[in-house]
């Protein structure tokens, strides 16, 4: 039996606009995230979702509502698809990570699969809080069709699995724009899963996006470009 996953990263907040570090800080989507929302909810209209679950913060919960609105479905929260709990990183701007901790930035940054945040979680425990949500999820709802509206960290983290591949490989996926859509079929004879989309934002425009528009991910971009280049 085929269940179909339909994940979504949250709408823009503040904690993105802002470059500050929301973990489990409960920050609001934005002017624009309103927008994002509608946008993402207007393109699953037309897709089959039979239940909704979303993270228990308010700008995952603020982005589900627009998706229930549209397919007339209540939203069951979880904690457990929260984002990482950042403990002492939570609400801390990204420029003052790399000065006050430069330890764990670096593994944040280079070896995410080690990192432990700050008297907060480990992206191990992350990883299996997150998988073992998902598997009962699935084992609630065989063969249905379930949108998850989660964190931008969550689903690079929960991709490892999904591609059959170990916690190391996350450094290989990159980070998703708001109200990005990945859709991963599960096999319950096979135990397997099989990404079929990954961080889709078709229903945005380059006004609408997020990460497209902040010089962080443009010089990301230009490096990476650079890199191809010297190969």
């Amino acid at each position: 039996m085929i269940t179909r996953l339909i994940f979504v990263r949250h709408a823009e907040a503040e904690g993105n606009i802002n470059r500050r570090f929301h973990g489990w800080f409960d920050s609001r989507i934005t002017e624009k995230g309103h927008k994002q929302a509608l946008k993402v909810a207007e393109r699953l209209a037309s897709m089959p979702i039979d239940i909704i679950y979303s993270s228990s913060l308010t700008r995952t919960l603020q982005t589900a509502q627009y998706i229930a609105d549209v397919k007339q479905l209540p939203i069951i929260r979880t904690d457990k698809l929260r984002e990482i709990n950042g403990g002492d990183w939570e609400d801390m701007p990204f420029d003052q990570l790399p000065v006050l901790y430069p330890k764990e930035n670096k593994t944040w940054e280079e070896e995410p699969h080690l990192h432990q945040m700050p008297n907060g979680e480990c992206v191990s425990e992350f990883y299996d809080r997150l998988i073992g949500e998902v598997k009962h999820i699935i084992s609630s709802n065989p063969g249905k069709n379930i949108c998850i509206v989660t964190h931008g960290a969550a689903i690079r983290t929960m991709l490892c699995r999904f591609y059959g591949q170990k916690l190391e490989y996350i450094k290989n996926i990159f980070w998703h724009d708001n109200t990005s859509v990945t859709v991963v079929d599960y096999d319950d004879k096979k135990d397997e899963f099989e990404v079929l989309m990954e961080g889709d934002t078709e229903h945005l425009g380059f006004e609408l996006s997020t990460i497209e528009n902040q010089e962080w991910w443009q010089e990301f971009m230009e490096e990476k470009r650079k890199q191809n280049k010297l190969k």
